[in-house]
C-alpha cells in the first residue's frame, strides 16, 4: 500500500479535534472537512457588523475553502488537479447556486466526482459550508 502519514499543517486553522488536516495512504491523499476558518479562527465571509448583525457570504466562504483544501494538497505534492472525489456540506441548500457559482472557476466538468449534501449545522454558526476531499497522486 505504500506509506501512511498524517499531517497538521502549519499556518491553517488548527483542527477541532484530534485530527490531521491531510492523510496519505499510498497513492491516496484524503483531506479532512475543511472551512472558511483562518488560522487565527476568524471566518472569510463572515462579518458581524457594529449591531452585531452577522453577514454571511457562501461565495467568499466557498472560495476560501477551495483554496485552503489546495494549500493543504500542496503540502502532500499534489493540486486542485490531482482531486478525484469531493463531498459538500451545505447548511442551507439555498446557497447551492452561489456555491455552484465559484466551484465553477476551480473545476469543469471533467473535475472530481461530487457529492453536495445538506447539513443541519456546522461547528460554527458563521459557517455555511464545508468539504472534504480525496485526491490520487501516486508517490514518487
Amino acid at each position: 500500500m505504500g506509506k501512511v502519514e498524517s499531517k497538521v499543517i502549519a499556518g491553517k486553522a488548527k483542527p477541532r479535534g484530534n485530527y490531521p488536516h491531510i492523510k496519505r495512504a499510498g497513492d491516496f491523499l484524503f483531506v479532512s472537512g475543511t472551512s472558511a476558518r483562518r488560522a487565527d479562527d476568524t471566518i472569510s465571509g463572515a462579518d458581524v457588523n457594529e449591531l452585531g448583525t452577522a453577514e454571511l457570504d457562501i461565495r467568499e466562504q466557498t472560495k476560501a475553502v477551495i483554496e485552503n483544501i489546495r494549500d493543504i494538497l500542496r503540502t502532500g505534492g499534489a493540486q486542485l488537479e490531482d482531486l478525484v472525489e469531493v463531498t459538500t456540506y451545505l447548511v442551507n441548500m439555498n446557497d447551492f447556486a452561489g456555491y455552484n457559482e465559484v466551484y465553477e472557476n476551480y473545476f469543469s466538468h471533467d473535475g472530481p466526482a461530487r457529492t453536495t449534501v445538506a447539513v443541519h449545522q456546522l461547528p460554527h454558526p458563521h459557517l455555511l459550508i464545508e468539504i472534504r476531499a480525496m485526491a490520487y497522486k501516486p508517490e514518487k
